[in-house]
């Protein structure tokens, strides 16, 4: 295990009709004009716009409602968010929707502290030191961008990705109703659970050794996602389905499961490529890439794909072949993702095989080298892009 530090700040409200007390935990935070952030409409057909709205009359809280985010969401759009919190002087952010309301929210909060171009932090030429503070009301299992310190734009003018870690982007504060999740539609719901898993998996498999007790927690988090993801598919309603995973997508990315490792995130990194460039779904683009990398990288550390495919996917150990029983816990991966309604293939996104070597140009726009379990160069990029367009 190696030397941490772990901070986070945020404090959860978790359970039902936790969003009716909004506005009172707006007023403890001091907020007095808050710009009320949402995406597309889904949060004004299931009302639950109104009674945010109606909470913060109810405690003399003014707003100004930015709505229209989009999944990927832009850096265009996030300094206009800015813009208008400087304008009307807000003084907190209020998300109400997911992972990419969130990180829209947390961009905004950044560049409102600071004087010049956003997107400095996202090609390292600055540090954010300070943000606007932020908290949310959360839609949607999957990105745990809600407790993370984690930041995901693109850019649209050069189609780029990336994402930044910072704790000065961590909410104040972050609701958490598994009710509000019911009217998901499948598709989002089947997104999230890959995200969820994605985020554990790029901490499970790590290089360091001697961390048994983040093993052990990373792999409950991934079990009780496969048992309850299947679970909220099939009855929308069921509470204690969509609670699991709701805590779950929480601790996958709250830094808990990363403390004494080093963090992989190879995979996340050509995710955000297929993402940016074709507008698909984050969950979906890992549910391809995933088993690509694992059937690219897993010699890199065969024992600890041999625990995986064991403790996770609970396939029976052939000590006689090690590489058969990987091999297995990969295929029982890969058919989970196919169950639950994901692209599992490049063909599956519409993505054909003659982009795949400017795809992984697009990998390295920012660093020579992503991953940090199995280091990857475009070489290796495409070589998984490539396993990725077999169908076998």
């Amino acid at each position: 295990m190696i030397n941490f530090e772990y901070l986070n700040p945020t404090k959860v409200f978790f359970g039902k009709d936790t969003e009716s007390k909004t506005g009172e935990i707006l007023k403890s935070e001091g907020a007095k004009k808050v710009l009320l952030h949402y995406g597309s409409g889904s949060v004004k057909e299931t009302k639950l716009l109104d009674r945010i709205i109606k909470s913060l009359k109810e405690n003399n809280i003014e707003y100004v409602e930015f709505g229209g985010v989009q999944a990927n969401p832009t850096l265009g759009f996030v300094k206009k968010g800015i813009e208008i919190c400087k304008s009307e002087g807000i003084d907190f952010i209020l998300a109400v929707g997911g992972g990419s309301v969130i990180d829209s929210a947390k961009g905004i909060s950044m560049g409102v502290k600071y004087n010049g171009d956003i997107w400095d932090f996202f090609v390292y030429k600055a540090v954010p030191l300070e943000a606007l503070p932020a908290g949310a009301v959360l839609t949607i299992a999957a990105a745990g961008s809600e407790t993370s310190n984690a930041c995901i734009l693109t850019n649209e003018e050069n189609m780029q990705k990336y994402s930044i870690n910072h704790d000065v982007q961590r909410l104040r504060f972050a609701i958490m109703n598994p009710e509000l999740t019911y009217t998901l539609p499948a598709y989002q719901t089947a997104c999230g659970v890959v995200d969820i898993l994605s985020h554990v998996i790029e901490r499970y498999f790590t290089s360091v050794d001697h961390v048994d007790l983040t093993d052990r927690l990373c792999e409950a988090t991934m079990k009780t996602v496969i048992k309850t993801g299947p679970i909220a598919l099939r009855e929308p309603n069921n509470y204690d389905a969509r609670a699991e995973l709701m805590l779950a997508g929480s601790l996958a990315h709250n830094g808990v499961l990363s403390t004494g490792r080093i963090n992989d995130f190879g995979s996340h990194a050509i995710g955000h490529v297929l993402s940016a460039k074709y507008n698909i779904a984050h969950g979906a683009t890992l549910a391809i890439v995933l088993p690509a990398w694992m059937k690219f990288v897993y010699k890199h550390d065969v024992a600890r794909f041999v625990r995986f495919a064991c403790k996770v996917w609970n396939v029976k150990n052939d000590n006689a072949d090690d590489e058969r029983t990987v091999l297995d816990g990969i295929s029982q991966m890969e058919a989970f993702f196919k169950s639950v309604g994901m692209p599992t293939r490049l063909s599956d996104a519409g993505i054909k095989e003659d982009e795949i070597n400017d795809l992984a140009k697009l990998c390295f726009k920012r660093a020579d080298t992503i991953g940090k379990f199995a280091e990857l160069k475009e070489a290796e990029v495409i070589k998984i892009l490539r396993l990725a367009a077999q169908n076998v």
